[in-house]
């Protein structure tokens, strides 16, 4: 009783958990939780820019970020050189222990979810996708639960790893053949965080951002908050918005002050 209003991030099944448990209060909830977060690479991106963009806001933090990038589709015009560029890029990271200065992947927080991106990835191979660099967990001088930076190609829309929320390290990239087909691909799915696009056309990121059923949609940048913006999902992802200005008023209560006075 003591619950005014609740602002929860966590899992969908955290989210679930806490609507419940708000039922019948009439009380604001305020829920983010987590995305399935999709770049598009446009045929007239600035290649490298895009390429250390997109590897890193997909393995910064080992992909322990509610709007890591997930899942890429670059146009099949820039496909092998997004994947080329990408290789020795996801090669680099060094694990280790992240108080180390020269450890650049630190380990995996929940105990089981190694396994769960093993699964991922296992089950991408088996369906067709290839394994550029990584797609395993081990340890570091026998020690901590890692998974190795993992760049995947070739992958398709019924993979669970191009449809869940991996919160891993894990790269997964589609071919594209059109600005329409990259938007049908992006919005396949039933969280909605964030979005990026990757052009030196403004027209077509506000285009597609127009279109496209997520959050924050982001040009030419990706993984990043900014607290003068409201940070919400949509679908899955949640619902209500945190930080802004629209942040601060879900946490007021309006009251109307309508008052006769004597002429």
């Amino acid at each position: 009783a003591r619950v005014d209003h609740v602002v929860f991030t966590g899992s969908i099944f955290g989210g679930h958990r806490i609507e419940q448990a708000a039922a019948g209060r009439f009380i604001q909830v305020t829920t983010e939780l987590g995305g399935n977060d999709p770049a598009y690479v446009a045929p007239d991106c600035d290649l490298g820019p895009t390429v250390a963009g997109i590897v890193d806001g997909a393995i910064y933090n080992a992909g322990q970020s509610c709007c890591a990038v997930e899942r890429v589709y670059v146009h099949r015009s820039r496909y092998e050189d997004f994947l080329a560029a990408a290789e020795p890029l996801v090669r680099a990271y060094v694990m280790g222990d992240p108080m180390d200065k020269k450890t650049t992947l630190g380990p995996i927080a929940q105990p089981s979810h190694v396994a769960e991106l093993e699964g991922m990835v296992i089950e991408a191979r088996a369906k067709g996708a290839k394994i550029v660099v990584g797609g395993k967990a081990t340890q570091v001088d026998g020690r901590g639960r890692f998974f190795q930076a993992t760049l995947l190609r070739d992958v398709t829309p019924q993979m669970r790893v191009m449809q869940a929320e991996s919160f891993g390290p894990v790269l997964p990239v589609s071919p594209v053949d059109s600005e329409e087909e990259a938007l049908t691909r992006m919005n396949q799915s039933a969280l909605g965080l964030t979005a990026s696009v990757w052009t030196t056309d403004e027209g077509r990121a506000l285009r597609m951002a127009k279109s496209l059923e997520f959050g924050t949609v982001y040009m030419n940048r990706c993984d990043a908050v900014d607290p003068a913006l409201p940070w919400g999902g949509f679908k899955d992802s949640g619902r209500g918005v945190s930080l802004g200005a629209m942040g601060l008023e879900s946490l007021t209560r309006p009251k109307a002050l309508n008052f006769k006075l004597k002429a």
